[in-house]
């Protein structure tokens, strides 16, 4: 393993700096540091001052920046930096070394640690929180098998957009000049998936660093390698905290922008991840509604355009299911809408985009006619101050709706079990006629498909999903997050039986916190979306498919309550007394996959 400079804490190739982008966001209330109870302004969703670190290339600063205060040992700098920022836990499995340290000392510094099963589940419930909160989340890890275990969460965090801190054990100086045992270069393995790799060893202000790298814009991840000795060693005050802010959006920008909507007879509006924070939000809603044209959203922002409100347009995708009203559309606008969360097929439309977004796209499907970087939630505003009112014509946008909904519904084809789709309604209906109002995190498999479409959505994050690296196993860890963040809605796991099986440990986990979850199992002992795509190719038997595993009974040997089903009657009645139980719950529903093929293929073409 490398070395670097004692004097910089940071690694990768040639020791460069942890970042170097400008121009990066905060979005935070002002709030009271734990050191010294000075408020300034940190992460959340109120914007403030501006709070660049100067070794990322930014000269702006607070005009009387704050000082945080002495920490005692490289722990407590670390969690009271994170504390500074706003970090609301720290998810993990810890092991020798520095993990023990630090979990003290954030425990001083006032943030919770969550004991996950799995580090992979540990780093998909920070993305998770990290999402719901819009605050930097931190995930703890042992050394070596720790961070390859690792490996999967952060590079779902920097798929996501989800500024997830990995702070890992290290070795120190002395053992890694003898070691082999579990020695291999962890920040070079975490640096294809993060914004920035810091040694803390020697460099107080390395906390700080990674949280600006990670609450840059994209957001994103970052990696810090704290040694056990590094830990424990006595260490000189961390620097002020200081995080990026976003530029206003140019003047002349929106002006072109203006240009192309008086321009335009029907626009309309892709809606995507980055809209999710409140601001950006209201400022899309507020657009829409102004120009009376269709929005459209990404699977991540599900909710920011309720799937109730007139003017819903469906889910985008970059797929084919809507692509009959984008035809029809003369000019897409792209609100915060990331290329991560299009499915890569080529870009189907003809009308000139218009972009807004946080900063500069690295790949861009197709060239906007106008982009706009920065704080676009300004343009956004601005621009439906004024917006002409471009009304569609009279039910049209309806019948586009309901066309879009029908090439998707799917049915059962036997006895084999319930349509996917229906399982998913009368889920909703019982939490609705019970007044439950759970978050729903949804794992990746054929199920997704009548998940997103039919789970009616009202607010941003209302339904969780990997959707940029697309994981199996996410549905239950983000589910344990949504449910620890909020118990009084609590959340609802929506997984298919493979991917709860490469997360079964985690059941632990909510039975352990005594969470107020749901797990609703759509079980069909299929790899079902990979046996849609095998074609005519000749596979051995179990290739795809295994015998059909009774998770009830698994849920209750892990601590919790469980009940099967079959149909809509047994899954009504099961849902009815699961939402009545205490702690988590497990509902194992036999689903047909017969019907995923058509579904699927209406999606995507």
């Amino acid at each position: 393993m490398q070395n670097p400079a004692p004097s910089c804490g940071k690694l990768g190739p040639g020791h460069a700096p942890c970042a170097s982008q400008t121009g990066r966001e905060s979005e935070a209330p002002a709030r009271a540091c734990p050191g010294c109870g000075q408020v300034r302004a940190g992460l959340g969703e109120g914007g403030g001052s501006p709070m660049i670190l100067p070794s990322l290339g930014e000269s702006r600063m607070n005009d009387q920046p704050h000082v945080a205060a002495a920490a005692s040992t490289g722990a407590d700098a670390v969690a009271r930096s994170f504390a500074e920022a706003g970090m609301p836990a720290i998810f993990g499995v810890p092991g020798g070394g520095s993990s023990l340290d630090l979990i003290s000392s954030a425990k001083a510094a006032g943030i919770p640690f969550v004991l996950a099963r799995t580090e992979n589940g540990a780093g998909i419930m920070a993305a998770a929180l990290a999402e719901l909160t819009h605050r930097p989340v931190g995930l703890l890890t042992t050394r070596g098998p720790g961070v390859s275990n690792a490996a999967n969460g952060m590079a779902n965090a920097d798929l996501e957009r989800a500024p997830v801190i990995l702070v890992a054990d290290g070795f120190g100086a002395r053992e890694a000049a003898i070691a082999t045992h579990q020695l291999f270069d962890q920040a070079a393995m975490m640096a294809p998936v993060t914004r920035a790799q810091c040694r803390a060893a020697g460099h107080p202000g390395a906390a700080a660093e990674v949280l600006a790298a990670a609450m840059a814009a994209p957001r994103g991840p970052a990696y810090l390698e704290l040694a056990g000795d590094a830990a424990r060693a006595p260490t000189p005050p961390a620097p002020a905290l200081r995080l990026p802010v976003l530029p206003a959006p140019a003047e002349s920008d929106i002006a072109a922008a203006r240009r192309l909507i008086a321009a335009a007879k029907r626009p309309a509006v892709v809606i995507g991840l980055e809209a999710t924070e409140p601001a950006r939000c209201a400022a899309t809603r507020r657009l829409v509604e102004s120009l009376g044209c269709p929005g459209l959203v990404t699977y991540k922002a599900k909710g920011v355009l309720p799937d109730a409100h007139p003017l819903f347009g469906g889910i985008f995708t970059g797929g084919e299911a809507e692509a009959p009203l984008l035809r029809e559309a003369d000019l897409i606008i792209l609100a915060g809408a990331d290329p991560v969360e299009f499915i890569p097929q080529p870009w189907r439309f003809d009308a000139p985009i218009l972009d807004l977004a946080t900063a500069a796209r690295a790949l861009e499907y197709r060239r906007p006619a106008v982009a706009i970087t920065g704080a676009w939630e300004i343009a956004a505003a601005a621009l439906a101050e004024d917006a002409p009112r471009r009304a569609w014509p009279d039910g049209r946008l309806v019948a586009l709706r309901e066309a879009w909904l029908a090439a998707l519904e799917n049915t059962a084809s036997g006895n084999r079990g319930m349509s996917p789709s229906a399982l998913v309604r009368v889920t909703q209906a019982a939490c609705r006629k019970l007044g439950a109002d759970p978050r729903v995190a949804v794992d990746a498999g054929a199920h997704m498909f009548p998940c997103t479409t039919f789970w009616q959505a009202e607010r941003p994050c209302d339904l969780l999903i990997s959707n940029g690296l697309a994981t199996m196993g996410y549905a239950l860890p983000a589910a344990i997050a949504a449910a620890w963040h909020d118990p009084a809605r609590g959340a609802i796991a929506l997984t298919g039986d493979g991917g709860l099986l490469m997360a079964v440990g985690e059941l632990a986990t909510a039975a352990a916190l005594g969470l107020n979850l749901t797990v609703v199992v759509f079980n069909d002992a299929t790899l079902s979306l990979i046996d849609i795509k095998k074609g005519d190719r000749d596979l051995p038997g179990g290739a795809l498919d295994w015998p059909e595993v009774d998770f009830a009974q698994v849920m209750r040997g892990m601590g919790g309550t469980a009940w099967r089903a079959h149909d809509a009657e047994g899954l009504t009645t099961a849902l009815a007394e699961a939402l009545a139980t205490k702690g988590p719950r497990l509902i194992d529903v036999r689903v047909d996959p017969g019907s995923y093929p058509a579904q699927i293929k209406a999606l995507r073409g």
